[in-house]
Protein backbone atom coordinates (compact mmCIF):
# COMPACT_ATOMS: atom_id res chain seq x y z
CA UNK A 1 0.00 0.00 0.00
CA UNK A 2 2.83 2.29 0.66
CA UNK A 3 4.09 2.06 -3.16
CA UNK A 4 0.58 2.88 -4.15
CA UNK A 5 0.74 6.13 -1.76
CA UNK A 6 3.99 6.86 -3.33
CA UNK A 7 3.58 6.52 -6.75
CA UNK A 8 -0.13 8.54 -6.54
CA UNK A 9 2.26 10.88 -4.90
CA UNK A 10 4.44 11.11 -7.20
CA UNK A 11 2.31 11.43 -9.75
CA UNK A 12 0.61 14.04 -8.59
CA UNK A 13 -2.70 12.22 -8.10
CA UNK A 14 -2.82 11.14 -11.68
CA UNK A 15 -4.19 7.42 -11.25
CA UNK A 16 -3.71 6.24 -14.50
CA UNK A 17 0.01 8.08 -14.21
CA UNK A 18 0.60 6.25 -10.71
CA UNK A 19 -0.45 2.87 -12.30
CA UNK A 20 2.16 3.59 -15.50
CA UNK A 21 5.35 3.95 -12.31
CA UNK A 22 3.85 0.67 -10.54
CA UNK A 23 4.70 -1.05 -13.50
CA UNK A 24 7.52 0.59 -14.45
CA UNK A 25 9.01 -0.26 -10.69
CA UNK A 26 7.77 -3.94 -11.10
CA UNK A 27 9.56 -4.63 -13.64
CA UNK A 28 12.81 -2.93 -12.36
CA UNK A 29 11.96 -5.48 -9.52
CA UNK A 30 11.35 -8.25 -12.09
CA UNK A 31 14.77 -8.00 -13.83
CA UNK A 32 17.01 -7.76 -10.45
CA UNK A 33 15.59 -11.40 -9.49
CA UNK A 34 16.13 -12.23 -13.61
CA UNK A 35 19.87 -12.89 -12.05
CA UNK A 36 19.18 -15.21 -9.08
CA UNK A 37 19.16 -18.61 -9.86
CA UNK A 38 16.12 -21.09 -9.99
CA UNK A 39 17.25 -24.54 -9.91
CA UNK A 40 13.90 -25.81 -7.53
CA UNK A 41 9.89 -25.61 -9.33
CA UNK A 42 7.59 -27.74 -11.18
CA UNK A 43 7.12 -30.24 -13.91
CA UNK A 44 3.82 -31.08 -14.88
CA UNK A 45 2.76 -33.51 -17.72
CA UNK A 46 -1.00 -33.36 -18.55
CA UNK A 47 -3.20 -35.03 -21.94
CA UNK A 48 -6.19 -32.96 -23.60
CA UNK A 49 -8.97 -35.58 -23.07
CA UNK A 50 -10.87 -34.56 -25.99
CA UNK A 51 -7.78 -34.05 -28.33
CA UNK A 52 -5.36 -36.64 -27.33
CA UNK A 53 -2.78 -33.96 -27.60
CA UNK A 54 -0.55 -33.84 -24.32
CA UNK A 55 2.62 -31.52 -23.23
CA UNK A 56 5.14 -32.24 -20.55
CA UNK A 57 6.62 -28.98 -18.82
CA UNK A 58 9.18 -27.33 -16.70
CA UNK A 59 9.09 -24.40 -15.02
CA UNK A 60 11.90 -23.73 -12.60
CA UNK A 61 11.74 -21.44 -9.05
CA UNK A 62 14.25 -20.52 -6.28
CA UNK A 63 12.96 -22.44 -3.26
CA UNK A 64 10.89 -25.70 -3.24
CA UNK A 65 8.02 -23.36 -1.19
CA UNK A 66 7.11 -22.10 -4.35
CA UNK A 67 6.53 -25.27 -6.06
CA UNK A 68 4.11 -26.41 -3.53
CA UNK A 69 1.90 -23.28 -3.65
CA UNK A 70 -1.45 -23.88 -5.89
CA UNK A 71 -1.39 -20.59 -6.95
CA UNK A 72 2.17 -21.61 -8.87
CA UNK A 73 0.96 -24.95 -9.41
CA UNK A 74 -2.00 -23.67 -11.25
CA UNK A 75 0.13 -21.25 -13.63
CA UNK A 76 2.28 -24.28 -14.85
CA UNK A 77 -1.03 -26.42 -15.27
CA UNK A 78 -2.31 -23.34 -17.47
CA UNK A 79 1.22 -23.16 -19.10
CA UNK A 80 0.67 -26.80 -21.00
CA UNK A 81 -2.41 -25.76 -22.01
CA UNK A 82 -0.99 -22.91 -24.09
CA UNK A 83 1.48 -25.35 -25.45
CA UNK A 84 -0.92 -27.91 -26.44
CA UNK A 85 -3.26 -25.15 -27.72
CA UNK A 86 -0.67 -23.00 -29.40
CA UNK A 87 1.77 -26.03 -30.25
CA UNK A 88 4.99 -23.53 -29.85
CA UNK A 89 8.42 -24.23 -31.25
CA UNK A 90 10.60 -22.90 -28.26
CA UNK A 91 10.20 -21.37 -24.80
CA UNK A 92 10.92 -17.68 -26.25
CA UNK A 93 8.16 -18.17 -28.59
CA UNK A 94 5.85 -19.86 -25.74
CA UNK A 95 6.67 -16.48 -24.53
CA UNK A 96 4.85 -14.65 -26.80
CA UNK A 97 1.55 -17.12 -27.01
CA UNK A 98 -1.48 -15.72 -25.84
CA UNK A 99 -2.19 -16.27 -22.00
CA UNK A 100 -4.87 -14.03 -20.68
CA UNK A 101 -5.39 -10.67 -21.45
CA UNK A 102 -1.36 -10.67 -22.82
CA UNK A 103 1.13 -12.70 -23.15
CA UNK A 104 2.83 -16.04 -21.36
CA UNK A 105 5.73 -13.22 -20.96
CA UNK A 106 3.42 -10.70 -19.10
CA UNK A 107 1.84 -13.42 -17.05
CA UNK A 108 5.60 -14.98 -16.03
CA UNK A 109 6.87 -11.25 -14.83
CA UNK A 110 3.51 -10.57 -12.89
CA UNK A 111 3.66 -14.22 -11.12
CA UNK A 112 7.66 -12.89 -10.27
CA UNK A 113 6.19 -10.31 -8.59
CA UNK A 114 3.69 -12.14 -7.20
CA UNK A 115 5.62 -14.73 -5.72
CA UNK A 116 8.85 -12.71 -5.25
CA UNK A 117 11.27 -15.16 -6.38
CA UNK A 118 12.62 -15.41 -10.31
CA UNK A 119 10.61 -17.84 -12.45
CA UNK A 120 11.74 -19.63 -15.50
CA UNK A 121 10.02 -21.96 -18.28
CA UNK A 122 13.00 -24.12 -18.69
CA UNK A 123 11.74 -27.00 -21.17
CA UNK A 124 8.64 -28.20 -22.58
CA UNK A 125 7.48 -31.44 -25.55
CA UNK A 126 4.20 -30.98 -27.05
CA UNK A 127 3.19 -34.67 -28.52
CA UNK A 128 0.11 -36.65 -29.82
CA UNK A 129 -0.74 -39.89 -29.73
CA UNK A 130 -1.49 -42.36 -27.81
CA UNK A 131 -0.02 -40.53 -24.83
CA UNK A 132 0.34 -41.58 -20.70
CA UNK A 133 1.91 -38.80 -18.51
CA UNK A 134 2.91 -39.43 -15.04
CA UNK A 135 5.14 -37.49 -12.52
CA UNK A 136 7.26 -38.64 -9.02
CA UNK A 137 7.89 -36.81 -6.44
CA UNK A 138 5.91 -34.61 -6.26
CA UNK A 139 6.85 -32.71 -9.59
CA UNK A 140 10.31 -33.23 -9.60
CA UNK A 141 10.63 -35.86 -11.99
CA UNK A 142 7.94 -36.41 -14.97
CA UNK A 143 7.79 -38.12 -18.14
CA UNK A 144 5.52 -38.87 -20.83
CA UNK A 145 5.25 -42.25 -22.88
CA UNK A 146 3.72 -42.27 -26.31
CA UNK A 147 2.58 -45.41 -27.59
CA UNK A 148 1.80 -46.43 -31.30
CA UNK A 149 -1.10 -49.21 -31.66
CA UNK A 150 -2.90 -50.75 -34.60
CA UNK A 151 -5.32 -51.88 -32.15
CA UNK A 152 -5.01 -48.37 -30.72
CA UNK A 153 -5.98 -47.41 -27.04
CA UNK A 154 -6.55 -50.63 -25.14
CA UNK A 155 -6.09 -51.44 -21.27
CA UNK A 156 -3.18 -53.81 -22.66
CA UNK A 157 -1.43 -50.92 -24.80
CA UNK A 158 -2.26 -48.14 -22.14
CA UNK A 159 -0.78 -50.55 -19.30
CA UNK A 160 2.02 -51.42 -21.22
CA UNK A 161 2.99 -47.61 -21.57
CA UNK A 162 2.25 -46.77 -18.16
CA UNK A 163 4.63 -49.74 -17.03
CA UNK A 164 7.39 -48.05 -19.38
CA UNK A 165 6.67 -45.00 -17.85
CA UNK A 166 7.00 -46.04 -14.43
Amino acid sequence: MMDCKKALTEADGDFDKAIELLREKGLAKAAKKADRIAAEGLVKATVCDKCGVGAIIEVNSETDFVAKNADFQQFVSDLAAVVIKDAPADVEALKACKMGEGTVQDALQEKVLTIGENLQIRRFVRMEGILVPYIHGGGKIGVMVRAESPAGATPEVLAAAKDCAL
